[in-house]
């Protein structure tokens, strides 16, 4: 059943049709039913967002009209302050409520970095700071936190649990005791951070990999922690491949993604781009054009803990 699961999974992940929900609370609900209604089947979301209850009216909604099958969806993600084994369920079946389904599809560990538990009443999403704005960090191992999530498993609050932001030792030590071993993993992956050791490790033991930040700097150019970087979706490079194609500079940055068989998770509020992202697939870039992408690689981390708290270097 276990292997059944699996392969049943690491088949959504590879089809590419996901969605990230980290949007505005206000659109949220209307971007994942549109999304749904593009075609889109599996749905990125987190506790961290903010928006969970949100997204679950968007998928109630297109449920109720017939645009999709729940089965078909979606995945969530265990916050930092939750790692803990009694938190682990206290979170999980508490997220639940908030989207209004009784399992997830998907559940990863959003980080694998422990901190101090925040009670749900007290400040939801906890985020990464005490009422202080200090982090604080707990004790508690990688072992009992997946350990927890194999427990969800069990209880079928969660059909398939995996890891994100995660480096090849740490997947290596997960492998040694795990009972359910990860189907997911999902990290930060663009042609400035191609990342090609962790996705071969991760192909080599059957472990689906979906990236996020796809379009590279332009995911942090909000938050004004873009690193001053040049935008990938004007890059030169970028620019000739589109124009070979007739295709967007968006386009050939998924498509650089998914011609190698990761999935990715891009995130829009508009319509038109969701259906743009969507139809990344229907092209093939040559070799050429790949390893031209590929060879952008700067090893260029734009998602990184340790500019919160050097305690948190995870991928020192």
């Amino acid at each position: 059943m276990a292997s059944i699961v699996l392969k049943r999974t690491q088949q959504k992940v590879s089809d590419t049709r996901f969605v990230a929900v980290q949007v505005t609370k206000s659109t949220c609900a209307d971007t994942v039913y549109n999304a749904i209604k593009a075609g889109y089947r599996l749905l990125d979301g987190a506790g961290d967002y903010g928006n969970e209850k949100e997204a679950g009216e968007g998928v109630r909604r297109a449920i109720a009209d017939g645009l999709v099958k729940r089965e078909d969806l979606c995945d969530s993600r265990l916050w930092n302050t939750f790692h803990a084994r009694d938190h682990v369920k206290q979170a999980t079946k508490m997220q639940l409520g908030l989207w209004g389904i009784d399992y997830f599809d998907l559940f990863l560990i959003h980080f694998p970095i422990a901190l101090k538990y925040v009670d749900p009443s007290h400040r939801y999403p906890p985020e990464w700071f005490g009422d202080d704005g200090k982090v604080y960090t707990q004790n508690t191992p990688m072992h009992e936190t997946w350990g927890a999530m194999e427990e969800l498993v069990d209880e079928k609050l969660v059909k398939n649990i995996g890891l994100s932001n995660c480096q090849g030792s740490l997947i290596l030590d997960v492998l040694r005791y795990a009972k359910y071993e990860p189907q997911v993993l999902q990290v930060e992956l663009h042609p400035y951070l191609s990342q090609e050791a962790l996705v071969k490790l991760c192909k080599t033991f059957s472990i689906a990999v979906t990236a996020y930040s796809s379009f590279g700097p332009q995911s942090y150019v909000e938050l004004g922690i873009d690193r001053d970087t040049p935008s990938l979706l004007q890059h030169d490079v970028t620019s000739a491949v589109a124009k070979t194609h007739g295709k967007s500079a968006a386009q050939v940055l998924l498509r650089w993604a998914t011609q190698r068989g990761i999935a990715v998770i891009p995130k829009s509020n508009n319509f038109s781009r969701l259906s743009e992202n969507l139809d990344c697939n229907s092209f093939d870039l040559s070799e050429s054009e790949l390893a031209a992408l590929s060879a952008l690689n700067i090893n260029l981390r734009l998602n990184d803990p340790a500019d919160i708290d050097s305690r948190l270097a995870i991928f020192a």
